[in-house]
């Protein structure tokens, strides 16, 4: 039985270190098979470089700022030369200036906002149709990281709306590239705790009520289960999904409030949960 993603060309943003789920996107998928490049730009660029030394076959970092767009036209055309086509994408980007974060909704000035949207949301279409012409006949995969933006968080705040943005690109991109066989999904994954997540202030206690009301449970430190459903999606596996946002939270979004710990892990047989989940 082939592997999940023999020989497919991918194309992963978003890594900065081990902890990135877009490390552990490009761990599992070079294991499946695929042959990846990453993504840097700026000082962060380095930290991708010694990430990617990390990976089972070190892949290149190639430069990119997703809001400039003459460095996503010098990625098309490295992949271009390099490869000759482009099998699938992750999109694993956002950002937000900090007065967009942390409860300062009412008081977030106009470019702070317009920043996060450009940033997190708008630079999917971007990376998306960048690639366009690099798509083989026999379709491609693009997918994003999410959190569901169904709701209000709290001190998410306008990255809480870019994601809702997000979300929305998804689909009118799944419309419009889905006649060329590209298929557009997202990922709403659990808080995992990353660099970037560690920045939003109040991710703690976040990350302590999913652990609370997950019927699954949640491991804040181990992002295999989103790595893994990103990698199903990416694969031929997913041809016939698109416009889709899968949930991998350990349940957290489909429970109305939070669960009594003791009970949760009483019943999935796993009494250390208990523990674990109060804690």
């Amino acid at each position: 039985m082939p592997m999940l993603l023999e020989g497919k060309k991918l194309v992963i943003t978003g890594v900065i270190n081990r902890e990135s789920i877009a490390f552990e996107v490009a761990r599992q998928a070079q294991l499946a098979g695929a042959e990846v490049v990453l993504t840097g730009f700026g000082r962060a660029k380095r930290m991708t470089e010694r990430s990617a030394a990390r990976l089972p076959e070190p892949p290149d970092v190639l430069e990119l700022d997703v809001n400039e767009p003459e460095q996503l036209e010098a990625l098309a055309a490295e992949l271009r030369e390099r490869w000759g086509r482009v099998d699938g994408v992750l999109h694993a980007i956002a950002f937000a200036p900090e007065d967009a974060l942390g409860g300062r909704f009412l008081e977030t000035p106009p470019e702070s906002a317009i920043t996060a949207f450009q940033t997190s949301a708008f630079s999917l279409k971007e990376l998306a149709v960048a690639l366009a012409d690099l798509y083989p006949p026999e379709g491609a995969s693009v997918v994003g990281l999410d959190l569901d933006a169904t709701v209000a968080w709290p001190v998410y705040d306008w990255m809480g709306v870019a994601k809702a943005a997000l979300e929305a690109t998804s689909r009118y991109l799944a419309r419009d590239l889905g006649p060329r066989g590209v298929r557009v999904n997202l990922v709403s994954a659990g808080p995992i705790g990353t660099i970037a997540a560690r920045g939003i202030p109040g991710f703690g206690d976040l990350a302590t009520a999913w652990k609370r009301q997950a019927p699954l449970g949640w491991d804040t430190s181990d992002a295999a289960p989103v790595g893994g459903a990103i990698c199903f999606l990416l694969s031929d596996l997913a041809r016939g999904i698109t416009g889709e946002i899968l949930h991998v939270d350990g349940g957290f979004h489909a429970m109305g409030t939070a669960l009594d710990p003791g009970a949760a892990a009483s019943a999935n047989g796993h009494p250390e949960a208990a523990v674990e989940t109060s804690s």
